[in-house]
């Protein structure tokens, strides 16, 4: 499909909870005369419309209106001055024409306004407009001049400031900005539909912030609605738009032999050789070891709490535990995952170096004294490590699907434990 970017009314919200006394404040003037005047305007994601509480707009306005009249405009490359000229004269006319039609649907001009034109280069002055009655006044979120020019607007409430932001019918970028957890929150659940990024800008984040018109690669660029509905191609995300995704359907078998993935439900392969004993090479998805059975015991939960310092009434408090969502004392969950190991570890030296991890734990059913409870360790998938230098051991990370059993056969807890296994053959190159 042809998707093209309109234009884009970007804005910046100041929440209600900001005053001038608080850093925000100062953080939120910085950003718009910053995005107003960086390359004289001339950016998609330029801020255009600045969004206040009704309030605060004489703060604001007299804020931004001192820090723009000490912009000097001329030759970037003479001394203090700090914004350029447009791309060429048409787009001076341009800029002057968006303005006179913003100023004749009623807005009034703060600052600048008019450009010079009896001067040789294509320069135009900040420019802060104020629009009094957003929501009677279309054309403010409608028409984008393209320069050193934003329209000031106030809001009443929350709600307000949200459909504001809205009206602006699809923008590349929005910045809220605010000290407000909760703020920021109804914010992002009421606009962020008609934003393709927001940045939440406070104390806290300023020192790290890109600002309002900055995109990283693994943030989305593009915006909805007028801001075109597209996306531009950054990070690992855009190879997938040059992908096709296809659903595969089969057994769980026909699954894993596909994508070399061993699935939950697939067949599994044992053999007389422990999985810990096999080199990386050796190991494929689907391997498996079902291990003997233990039965827990009392002590075990009492000798356990003693060792990890874990008295948890559940475990420990036979009355409490009675009267528990249990019904009596369980076994610690901890101590089931070590009794699994346990149960499934290779103690001799082999080609297994160390336990790199464990992942999506999940404990399905309590295990009580008394229960037997029985490990499937299954091969889910390998990755192999880049070998860094020659004298480094060759290896590679083996991901297991971990499944405990009762005595009635009923899961008692799932999860994966990623082990780090040697090569038998390294893959140095120089």
């Amino acid at each position: 499909p042809f998707t093209m970017e309109a234009d884009s009314l970007n804005c910046c919200v100041l929440g209600d909870d900001v005053t001038p006394a608080q850093p925000e404040f100062a953080l939120f003037i910085r950003e718009v005369v910053r995005e107003m005047t960086a390359k004289s305007g001339q950016k998609c994601t330029a801020i255009r419309r600045i969004i206040v509480p009704q309030a605060q707009v004489k703060a604001v306005s007299d804020a931004l209106i001192a820090r723009l009249q000490k912009v000097v405009v001329g030759d970037p490359a003479q001394e203090g001055v700090k914004m350029g000229a447009l791309v060429n004269h048409e787009q001076r006319q341009d800029v002057q024409d968006n303005v006179n039609r913003l100023v004749a649907a009623g807005c009034d001009v703060l600052l600048g306004g008019q450009a010079d034109f009896s001067a040789a280069g294509a320069f135009f002055p900040p420019t802060l407009l104020y629009c009094p009655q957003p929501d009677e006044t279309p054309a403010v979120h409608a028409i984008e001049a393209f320069g050193p020019v934003a329209t000031l607007m106030p809001y009443q409430n929350v709600e307000h400031a949200m459909t504001l932001a809205r009206a602006g019918e699809g923008s590349l970028a929005g910045t809220l900005v605010t000290a407000s957890g909760e703020l920021a929150r109804a914010f992002i659940l009421g606009a962020a539909r008609a934003h393709g990024r927001i940045q939440i800008l406070n104390e806290e984040s300023s020192a790290e912030s890109t600002g309002h018109g900055s995109p990283l690669p693994q943030l989305v660029h593009g915006g909805p609605g007028r801001a075109g509905g597209g996306e531009e191609l950054g990070g690992l995300r855009a190879v997938k738009h040059y992908m096709q995704r296809t659903a595969v359907q089969g057994s769980p078998t026909m699954l894993a032999a596909i994508g070399q993935q061993w699935v939950r439900g697939a067949q599994v392969v044992e053999d007389r050789i422990h999985p810990f004993r096999k080199y990386f090479e050796e190991i494929q998805p689907g391997d498996s070891l079902l291990t003997p059975r233990r039965t827990l015991s009392e002590a075990d939960i009492v000798n356990f709490a003693c060792l990890s310092g874990d008295h948890f009434y559940a475990h420990m408090d036979k009355i409490a535990a009675a009267e528990s969502i249990f019904g009596e004392r369980v076994v610690h969950g901890y101590f089931l995952i070590s009794a699994a190991a346990g149960l499934f570890v290779d103690a001799g030296v082999g080609p297994v170096i160390a336990n790199y991890g464990m992942e999506n734990l999940r404990f399905i059913e309590p295990v009580k004294p008394g229960d037997t409870i029985q490990v499937r360790l299954t091969c889910k998938r390998k990755t192999v490590k880049r070998q860094r230098s020659a004298e480094e051991k060759a290896t590679g990370v083996v991901e297991w699907a971990v499944e405990i059993f009762n005595q009635h056969q009923q899961a008692v807890a799932l999860y994966s434990i990623l082990t780090l296994v040697a090569r038998q053959q390294g893959d140095f190159a120089e």
